[in-house]
């Protein structure tokens, strides 16, 4: 009886798995790859409207100069490191839309969503809703 108690309790403190493919509201309807990544997740683009229109669509409004010839197909713009059950944290965003990134944490919400919000500081944050691509 207690082996099995600790084992359902084992089980139920494991990580969520996040990884795979998200519908993100942002740039208009974007997908989005999430990938374990040391302690964390990456997050990567794998399209979105901009993309769709121009394949080879660049990182035009990357603050950085010398970075905006990179193609936003692929490109990671997370990456954030477990720091509880379905949270993430510790980490960065960097959004294309306006060049910045941000500091990152990411929730799994009860209903199987992610929330994902980045802070220049608190409280000037955005956040997002995701849901898992189908």
């Amino acid at each position: 009886m207690i082996a099995a108690l600790a084992l359902a309790a084992s089980v139920s403190a494991a990580p969520a798995d996040v990884t795979g493919l998200w519908n993100a509201p942002g740039d208009g309807g974007s997908t989005v790859r999430l990938e374990r990544c040391g302690d964390g997740l990456c997050g990567y683009i794998v399209t979105s409207p901009h993309i769709q229109a121009d394949p080879g669509q660049k990182d035009v409004r990357n603050r950085d100069a010398a970075q905006r010839g990179r193609p936003l197909r692929n490109l990671m713009f997370m990456k954030v490191r477990a720091i509880g059950p379905g949270h993430w944290g510790d980490g960065w965003v960097y959004n294309p839309e306006d060049g910045g990134t941000y500091k990152g944490v990411m929730t799994l919400r009860p209903d199987g969503r992610l929330s994902l919000k980045g802070c220049i500081v608190a409280p000037f944050c955005k956040t997002q809703t995701w849901r898992r691509a189908s």
